[in-house]
Order: C-alpha cells, then sequence, then structure tokens
C-alpha cells in the first residue's frame, strides 16, 4: 500500500514534468499570446517554471505539500485563460477545451489533496 502513494505521485507529476519544456519554447509564449494571456513573454516561462518545480516536488516527495500549491497556481490561471471553452463557438473546439478544462479541474482536485496529505511514506518529506 505505501508504495501506491509514489505510483500516484509520479504519474500524476509526469504531465507537468513533460509539459513543461513548451512553456519555454516561442510557440508556446505565442499560443497563450494568441489566446489573450497578458504578458505572455513572462508569465509562460513563469508558469513552465511552476509546472516543473511543483511535478519535480511531487514526484520526488520533497516538499510535496509545497508543490502541490505551486501545481494549484498554476492550474488556477491556466484552466481559465487557456480552456475558456465558454468564449469559443466551433463545436469542435468546445468538446476539445471542455475536456482539457475538465482534465485541469481534476489535477487540481489532486493538487489539493496532495497539499493537505502530503506525499505518503515513501518520499523525503517522510523521512524528516
Amino acid at each position: 500500500m505505501r508504495y501506491v502513494y509514489l505510483v500516484g505521485r509520479i504519474l500524476f507529476s509526469l504531465i507537468f514534468i513533460t509539459a513543461a519544456p513548451r512553456h519555454f519554447t516561442h510557440e508556446g509564449i505565442q499560443h497563450a499570446a494568441d489566446l489573450g494571456v497578458p504578458f505572455a513573454w513572462f508569465l509562460v516561462p513563469m508558469s513552465g517554471m511552476m509546472a516543473l518545480i511543483g511535478g519535480l516536488s511531487i514526484a520526488t516527495g520533497y516538499k510535496a505539500r509545497l508543490g502541490a500549491w505551486l501545481l494549484v497556481g498554476f492550474l488556477v490561471p491556466v484552466t481559465l485563460m487557456m480552456h475558456a471553452f465558454w468564449t469559443l463557438r466551433d463545436p469542435l473546439m468546445i468538446h476539445l477545451q471542455q475536456a482539457m478544462f475538465a482534465k485541469n479541474l481534476s489535477m487540481l482536485g489532486a493538487a489539493l489533496l496532495i497539499s493537505q496529505f502530503g506525499a505518503g511514506e515513501v518520499s523525503f518529506d517522510s523521512h524528516k
């Protein structure tokens, strides 16, 4: 049972760790700017740092509660700004962005749970 937390943390973290590098590309920054994100040149790389640090923190179980709060701080604005399906007209894009919005809400729920319950036994945090 104690390894379930470890596997869950790693699986949860992978999406943040693997997606973070795009936040440092011109394409990623331009995409956010096209969607109306203000100061995208600054905020997108900053969100990439939050995703990467938060994801690594949770995956390793090192200061996982703080890492989870970083991901909460990442997910709330990203979900509202990048997946605003209510602003769209194309039914296919509405469906796609609703799915992405729901995915982010589920990840927000998981991050909130980790922020309260921590990383579990198999973590750096449990060896203090």
